[in-house]
């Protein structure tokens, strides 16, 4: 009889050290059994993921083999353990719920000791999908680089010490935020995760790229040769180096993961600690004074922002991108998407200085569909607009909210590509031009949020644009952005002439020349679309409401 299988009222004779592990095999199984037999759907996803990932697994065991006797071999297992083990690292911050069952959370409340414990559920975590994978990963990697018998000895200890420790890496990691992870933050990271993969995936696609015409896996072996002392590619890395006869060397990288694990486990041990005895948030929160619960006015850098309307409006505005999840994740993917494009171009030799004012696109589309954003909370935003004038102010205070991220972002942006290219001349015209460019996109969103409004659903992470309203939205979107490009049409035209007139020593006038225009059509666009906000406040509201 387990703890957790003890009636009510009973008394739990204490278990052991190594009576655990069998305890909480047991557990994991049951649990995952009995999760299995909730639905029918479930089952068909867990079986359909162990399948693809066993085909995986074989497909990698049966082509690390066919790379034995390759010179690169050493080089691509290292790197791609490398790889695996910042997966095992990353995972459990995107996928807080991937392992319900190994909550540590859960087990507060029973008479466990946090060293047997750690043993117990490191045990029970190696049954799963992902361990399955690793494993195969580790004894394919062996294979096709351990040659001589005392290679193969390593072998038999690097497998299990490197499925050991990415194990290990996952729930240390897991453990120390699983209080960021159970709460509204870590849903944010959830949603927040496909963004950073895609993202990730940009850089892995260049890198091909970049490999392919560098002439292959030699390009990759002064990284190798480095990755091959971090734990727990050390492991891998003490196999190829047994293989060689360098069995001093081989010895370093088993101690190297073996010192690895150990740390690990006591970090493990550490959080594991803080988490069963420390009281969480809300118990801190309760007990704390009412003085210090309830304090009002700003704090930190909200402080800084200007009295009245105007500073209330931005600092709204300001937490919405810093809390609301579909805002963030808007957000993030505007800031790596205007950084990537200019950059990557320009690490190929293949961009311009002026593609940075992709960057000022980007930001400036987040001026689209402004109170569509408030969803149903925009109704509180309308009964405080009675007059042309509390429109005006709302959006401009939307608007400085926005520039207070967006023009830092696009000046970085700006110096890193000028800088990567090596042409700081052409730099001014580029940046003048990117205001420009952010100005016309905020005259011109302002405009879209009060004519074509639309509602965001909340329900779905990527569902952005309500049912019925998918024409508003390319209006709002595609319409704005070309004539956000025709605004800025004098800025382009008269940096077209300086450079077709060979006038580049005037190129600097174009900063304080889109600057200005910039600044002057974003405030025209502000002054136009507030009398049509406040005219159309009913209609605005029964858009974004429908969601």
């Amino acid at each position: 009889m387990t703890v957790l299988d003890a009636p009510v009222g009973s008394t739990v004779p204490a278990v052991g050290g190594h009576g655990l592990v069998p305890v909480f095999v047991q557990l994991k199984l049951t649990l995952l059994r009995n999760g299995l037999r909730q639905s029918s759907g479930r089952r068909a996803a867990y079986v359909t993921s162990l399948v693809v990932t066993v085909l995986l697994a074989v497909g990698q065991v049966i082509g690390l083999v066919a790379l034995r006797g390759h010179a690169q071999a050493e080089t691509l297992v290292v790197l791609m353990t490398a790889v695996v083990a910042l997966g095992w690292a990353v995972m459990p911050l995107f996928f807080p719920s991937g392992d319900e069952t190994l909550d540590p959370s859960r087990l507060v409340m029973l008479p466990l000791r946090p060293r047997p414990l750690i043993g117990a559920l490191l045990v029970a975590s190696l049954i799963g999908i992902g361990p399955l994978f690793t494993l195969a990963l580790a004894l394919g990697s062996v294979i096709a680089v351990a040659r001589g018998a005392a290679a193969v000895v390593t072998a038999v200890v690097a497998v299990p010490l490197t499925l050991l420790v990415c194990v290990a890496l996952a729930r240390s990691v897991a453990t120390a935020n699983i209080r960021l992870l159970t709460s509204r933050k870590g849903r944010d990271l959830a949603v927040l995760s496909g963004l950073v993969i895609g993202v990730g995936i940009q850089f892995v696609n260049f890198g091909a790229q970049r490999l392919g015409r560098a002439g292959g896996l030699s390009q990759l072996e002064p990284l190798a040769d480095v990755v091959r002392w971090l734990p727990p590619a050390s492991a891998l890395g003490a196999v190829g180096s047994a293989s060689e006869g360098a069995y001093g060397t081989a010895v370093a990288q088993l101690l190297l993961s073996v010192l690895a694990l150990g740390a690990l486990g006591w970090l493990w041990q550490r959080s594991l600690v803080k988490l069963m005895t420390s009281p969480d948030g809300s118990t801190i929160a309760a007990a704390a004074p009412a003085s210090e619960r309830s304090g009002g006015g700003r704090s930190g850098l909200f402080a800084l922002l200007p009295e009245g309307r105007t500073g209330t409006v931005m600092e709204r505005s300001l937490r919405y991108i810093a809390r609301d999840p579909k805002t963030k994740a808007t957000w993030v993917t505007a800031l790596a998407v205007g950084l990537i494009v200019p950059v990557l171009n320009a690490v190929q030799g293949a961009g311009s200085v002026y593609l940075a004012s992709f960057a000022a696109g980007m930001l400036g589309m987040q001026m689209y569909n402004q109170f569509g954003q408030d969803t149903s909370a925009f109704w509180m935003v309308a009964q405080t607009i009675s007059s042309t004038r509390d429109a005006y102010l709302e959006l401009r205070a939307r608007a400085l909210a926005l520039l207070l991220i967006t023009l830092p972002y696009t000046v970085l942006v700006n110096v890193v590509t000028a800088a990567v290219l090596g042409d700081w001349a052409t730099m001014p015209a580029a940046m003048g031009l990117s205001f420009a460019l952010l100005g016309g996109m905020l005259a011109v969103g302002a405009m879209a949020s009060a004519l074509f409004p639309y509602s965001i659903p909340q329900d779905g992470a990527f569902k952005n644009v309500a049912p019925g309203q998918g024409g508003l939205a390319w209006i709002s979107i595609l319409g704005g952005m070309v004539v956000a490009g025709l605004l800025c049409g004098p800025v382009i035209g008269l940096t077209i002439w300086l450079h077709t007139a060979d006038l580049l020593d005037l190129l600097w006038l174009m900063l304080p020349v889109g600057t200005v225009y910039g600044g002057l059509i974003g405030w025209l666009g502000v002054r136009l679309a507030a009398p049509r906000t406040a005219d159309r406040l009913p209609e605005i509201l029964t858009a974004v409401s429908k969601g």
